[in-house]
């Protein structure tokens, strides 16, 4: 497992940093420009991380979340230069991660600030629950530019908030506003601090019960 609190290998397409505090691990997506996209070799290292700590911490509550923004998806510059074949195995590693997330036997709640777009969504979809800032933005715009997601959302979403409402948000490619995500049970809740509120969360003695429900 990696040391706590320090970034994983020094290279800027797979930045995140892992630290844990009283039994609770705390994952954070970085990037230089702060809109931590999930690039190929981002997703498989946190596949191998959220791995590994199943099998070393399989007990412990993790809270993923971005530094700045949590995640506006896909490398579109990374997505555009796929063939076909390549387009394919890349979802299946996308896949991959949120089934790892949606199956980790501790709860997970994404804790969401800035934007939460296309396969960053995927990401928060996978978690059990969600707690966004007030500032926080939803939204799966691919439709807007040709493309559907990959990893699994097509799936979660409507699962989650409904048909009509999910087929809004992927269709119309318009943005959801925090208080709207909330409205609509895209969030559990809205908090100044998300990581605080996630971790409020975890002490409630229900959080045993979570269910995983958008495992599959």
């Amino acid at each position: 497992m990696k040391s706590h609190a320090e970034p994983l290998p020094p290279t800027n397409q797979i930045e995140f940093t892992l630290a844990r505090d009283n039994g609770t691990l705390l994952v954070t997506l970085t990037s230089a420009d702060g809109m931590n996209r999930l690039t190929r070799p981002k997703v498989i290292a946190l596949t191998e991380e959220i791995r590994d700590l199943a099998q070393h911490s399989p007990a412990s509550p993790l809270i993923l979340s971005g530094h700045h923004n949590f995640s506006v998806g896909a490398d579109l510059n990374e997505i555009a230069a796929l063939t076909g074949p390549e387009a394919y195995a890349f979802s299946a590693i996308g896949q991959a991660l949120m089934h790892a997330i949606a199956n980790h036997l501790a709860p997970v709640i994404a804790a969401i600030e800035g934007h939460c777009m296309g396969g960053g969504l995927d990401l928060a979809l996978a978690c059990h629950r969600r707690v966004a800032a007030p500032h926080a933005v939803f939204g799966h715009r691919g439709a807007a530019l040709g493309l559907i997601t990959g990893w699994g959302g097509t799936q979660r979403l409507p699962r989650l908030i409904g048909k009509a409402q999910a087929l809004e948000l992927f269709v119309a490619a318009e943005k959801v506003t925090a208080h709207r995500a909330l409205e609509i049970g895209l969030v559990d809740a809205i908090a100044e601090n998300p990581v605080a509120q996630a971790r409020r969360l975890l002490q409630l003695p229900a959080r045993a019960s979570w269910p995983s429900a958008t495992a599959q």
